[in-house]
């Protein structure tokens, strides 16, 4: 048996540098101004909002570090290189999220039987502060994470904390019109759900890579009935598909010809069934290995495990 392999270049992009380092240092600040503020206001929608900002710090850097490793050459060791490393900083930074909606949400219950007085117009001051700060912290990373996963977790997180500060300065405007002190916590809440809502599909899309499931958007269906209009072509099985990166899907599969078939013609066809993969389902990596009709045993058109995917 032989095996032939197939692959595009991609264009994966490069995540700017400098643009990280400005929105680091910025949320540095933010995050700064506002653990004073908070404890010199007593305002548990600014502090929350400081704890988001210091994850946008964490978050950050982790996005950096991940982007420079997974630009590092394969090794025979590593034959993949680290291209993974921003996928597992995708999850980290969105289950980092989730982790500080709880302890919001856990704090914020406990204030309403116990509110504190709050300092409005200090909130409504670094709130709005944030607002600004987070907004050019947005636009610095927007462009990158329309297509990396990894700024994408970074960019939730700027994005959020933008809109939690919006909400930490209304609600400090309506303690200080009306002095609600409940408006504090209620704000809290709301936070954390947001946070939560906004992150579970990032911590979804990510465990699906590094599980190695079929990709959502891959029909083998579909795939199944393309291949059947080659008519040299018996059947697909041990089909594996997988994506190992924002960019790249790996495809792998055994292709029964019905005839013994000359090594040119199979090689033809075989670009050809590339050409369709790369065409019509984005599938950029492929690994086809050609048998004569039956022979491994296996006449399943596609692996039912993959099927089960």
């Amino acid at each position: 048996m032989g095996e032939h392999k197939h692959g595009h270049k991609h264009d994966h992009g490069h995540l700017n540098g400098r643009n990280l380092g400005i929105a680091i240092l910025l949320n540095i600040g933010i995050t700064l101004a506002q653990v004073i503020g908070g404890f010199i206001s007593g305002s548990l929608a600014l502090m929350s909002d400081a704890m988001h900002n210091f994850s946008d710090v964490l978050a950050l850097i982790i996005s950096w570090f991940a982007s420079k490793l997974s630009k590092k050459d394969q090794t025979s060791a590593q034959t993949y290189g680290y291209k993974r490393a921003e996928i597992l900083a995708a999850l980290i930074n969105a289950v980092s999220l989730i982790v500080i909606a709880f302890f919001l949400l856990k704090e914020a219950i406990s204030r309403f039987s116990d509110p504190v007085e709050v300092q409005t117009g200090l909130v409504m001051i670094l709130g709005g502060l944030s607002i600004v700060l987070n907004g050019l912290s947005v636009l610095l990373v927007q462009k990158e994470a329309k297509d990396n996963m990894n700024m994408r977790s970074a960019y939730l997180h700027l994005l959020t904390d933008m809109i939690s500060s919006i909400a930490v300065v209304f609600g400090g405007l309506a303690m200080y019109l009306w002095d609600v002190a409940w408006v504090d916590s209620a704000l809290s809440i709301g936070i954390a759900f947001y946070l939560v809502y906004s992150s579970w599909g990032l911590v979804k899309e990510s465990v699906r890579i590094l599980m190695q499931f079929a990709p959502s958007k891959v029909n083998l269906e579909d795939i199944n009935r393309e291949l059947q209009n080659i008519t040299e072509v018996s059947n697909m099985h041990h089909v594996h598909v997988w994506q190992l990166d924002d960019k790249q899907i790996n495809f792998e599969a055994h292709i029964s010809f019905k005839n013994d078939l000359s090594l040119s013609r199979v090689n033809e066809i075989l670009h050809q069934i590339e050409h369709v993969l790369d065409e019509k389902f984005d599938i950029n990596h492929v690994t086809l290995q050609p048998e004569i009709d039956g022979y491994c045993g296996d006449d399943s058109m596609v692996n039912q495990d993959v099927r089960k995917k």
